[in-house]
């Protein structure tokens, strides 16, 4: 098949991915399309202009052309609808891309996939609930999907990098550049291991009303998508809201009552639009999911902490970097809180669970 031709379809005016699907399964593969007599497009339904058809076909392919030298010259991989490399996942849902445009090598099919989304805001909260999300699903070989935004989403890709999983970023523009510029170290290091993913052509710019379309691959990538604060307004809801509509599973970690960033998460679940997530178990069970033996062995399962104080996750991140328990002496010295303070809040971490007091004022996880 004839990738210039496969680009153009992609390009055609007033088309859209729904009919150029059923143009593909009318007519063949995609150059047949473009040798196409115009009045045979007659009884293609949907076409708003079916007599300007062949000058759609031809402005497209005079724009593929270009496109064609950009990317064999920037070694980018396009990956069309019929092509076995194209996320099998994406392809059930029907306003899925006709072809993406891809740097990197990841697997886009692997046999786990799990977006993690949510604000561009992150509190301190959200960044340890994905560090201890990730952390935790290593041990299922996932590859994480996110869109490359600030906040919670950069953090999923780094998180994973940091756990040597895959990560592939779903972009809201073309390949040609990097937005928002930060993120561009991160970037890059995904190429090495996962990669980059855009539906767009090179030239296009980050604009507001591609972000929305560029939400619906990172849902439609993945068996289940995960919100990690979200406020009620913004991308994260958008995309669960999405994945629902795709039959997809979607899981959130409740917040406190009154934070903004956690709004969207606690709405999800109160109206049963995604499950109540606390530990990587719940996930794994509802998606039936075994260990993978050939994975990196995890730590213990922990519990997320929900409503935790900053002091309070403090003695928690000191807990779970010794990988063991800690008297009261120690944590005094490595908290540098008052006894007083400290022996407070190990009672209140005690009573929700958290933590385990241990004979001889001894404390540990769980």
């Amino acid at each position: 098949m004839s990738l210039l031709h496969q680009i153009a379809l992609s390009l055609v005016k007033n088309i859209g991915p729904a009919r150029a699907k059923l143009m593909l399964v009318r007519f063949g593969d995609a150059q047949k399309i473009f040798q196409t007599p115009e009045e045979k497009f007659l009884s293609i339904p949907g076409l708003i202009d079916k007599r300007a058809i062949r000058q759609s076909l031809d402005d497209a392919l005079r724009k593929a052309e270009e496109e064609l030298k950009y990317v064999e010259k920037n070694n980018i991989d396009v990956i069309f609808y019929n092509d076995a490399r194209y996320p099998n996942r994406l392809k059930n849902c029907n306003d899925s891309p006709i072809l993406l445009y891809s740097r990197g090598n990841a697997d886009l099919n692997s046999r786990r996939v799990i977006s993690i989304v949510g604000t561009r805001n992150a509190t301190d909260y959200g960044k340890q609930l994905c560090h201890q999300l990730i952390e935790e699903l290593q041990q299922h070989n996932v590859l994480i999907v996110s869109g490359l935004a600030l906040g919670i989403d950069v953090c999923a890709h780094r998180e994973a990098l940091k756990f040597d999983m895959p990560t592939v970023g779903v972009l809201g523009h073309g390949l040609d550049r990097l937005y928002p510029h930060q993120n561009r170290a991160t970037a890059d290091k995904m190429l090495e291991n996962g990669g980059l993913l855009s539906e767009y052509t090179s030239g296009t710019k980050p604009d507001r009303e591609n972000f929305p379309a560029r939400n619906r691959i990172v849902a439609g990538m993945a068996d289940a998508t995960v919100v990690i604060e979200a406020s009620l307004k913004g991308g994260a809801l958008i995309t669960a809201e999405i994945a629902n509509s795709y039959n997809r599973d979607v899981y959130a970690f409740p917040g406190r009552l009154g934070d903004e960033y956690s709004e969207g998460c606690n709405f999800l679940i109160r109206n049963n639009k995604a499950a109540l997530l606390t530990c990587v178990a719940d996930l794994a069970y509802s998606l039936g999911w075994e260990r993978d033996a050939n994975a990196k062995p995890a730590k213990e399962q922990w519990t997320l902490p929900l409503d935790m104080t900053k002091d309070e996750r403090s003695i928690f991140d000191i807990l779970q970097q010794n990988n063991g328990p800690l008297a009261i002496d120690e944590l005094t010295l490595k908290t540098n809180m008052p006894v007083s303070l400290l022996a407070m809040n190990l009672l209140n971490m005690e009573m929700q669970g958290y933590i385990t007091s241990l004979p001889g004022k001894v404390y540990r996880i769980g």
